[in-house]
């Protein structure tokens, strides 16, 4: 579903990554991690192709990355709508359907019938017709992953959206990611700064740090010699009660033990 040749990315005079090979299987769910600044928002911009690389290819189920592909869903970082925002929930799910269209938008039966669907499947019925400014958090990150569904993706990228989310809240948008790929074989790219809430779910990671980069199982990459060879410093890895401890990356801006309040 995504294929990168040989990217590379800078900012300014700095190399974000170089020489980055990826491919995504169908179905598929690899996570991204790294410091801030390391280039994981980027890399999704460049898939999305808002931002373009300096070398290298990306292609999307066969074909070069374009601006609005609608075969890409994307899951933007939380940002919480403002109270008083008058937009509802099944309105910024509607967006996702056919906002993408010019002119007016109108609202036939099919339209309403998807927007049902959608947000029946994320369980969010009960509120969906509330103004999103009065919804919490989890509530309001469940309508996203509605919205980035809209058109049936083939590819999901997710960008931070557990970010400032509670602990079950977490599991709950995790857990329609997870099931979205599992039942639609969707490929998804899930960038965080925390792994342990999708830890079960993915099956590679990408770990993006000092301008290099790594890849492989998370047995394979979450250890203290790669970790420590990757940022050239010593960084210690340990594994508690099923958590993954990582410690001493020289950014200290990434924590994978720490809870989301």
């Amino acid at each position: 579903m995504l294929s990168i040749r040989d990217g590379v990315l800078g900012f300014g005079a700095r190399t974000l990554w170089s020489g980055l090979d990826l491919n995504v299987a169908p179905g598929e769910f690899v996570a991204v991690l790294g410091s801030n600044g390391s280039g994981k928002s980027s890399l999704l911009k460049a898939i999305l192709g808002q931002q373009k690389l300096d070398s290298g290819t990306i292609t999307v189920a066969g074909h070069p990355v374009r601006r609005g592909d609608r075969c890409i869903g994307y899951i933007p970082q939380q940002k919480l709508a403002a109270p008083g925002t008058p937009l509802r929930g099944r309105d910024l799910v509607t967006l996702g359907v056919n906002g993408h269209r010019f002119g007016v938008p109108t609202l036939p039966r099919a339209v309403k019938t998807r927007v049902d669907e959608l947000i029946a499947d994320v369980g969010a019925t009960d509120y969906a017709s509330q103004p999103l400014g009065s919804l919490s958090g989890g509530e309001q990150q469940r309508l996203r992953v509605a919205q980035s569904l809209a058109a049936d993706p083939v590819l999901l990228l997710c960008d931070e959206p557990l970010l400032s989310l509670d602990l079950q809240h977490q599991r709950g948008v995790s857990e329609l990611i997870d099931r979205r790929r599992r039942e639609h074989n969707t490929a998804v790219l899930f960038v965080t700064h925390d792994v342990n809430p999708i830890l079960s779910m993915v099956d590679r990671v990408l770990y993006l740090a000092g301008g290099k980069f790594t890849i492989g199982t998370p047995d394979e990459v979450l250890r203290s010699d790669v970790l420590t060879e990757l940022y050239g410093t010593p960084v210690e890895v340990v594994r508690v009660g099923g958590r993954v401890i990582v410690a001493g990356t020289p950014h200290g801006d990434h924590h994978h033990e720490e809870e989301i309040a």
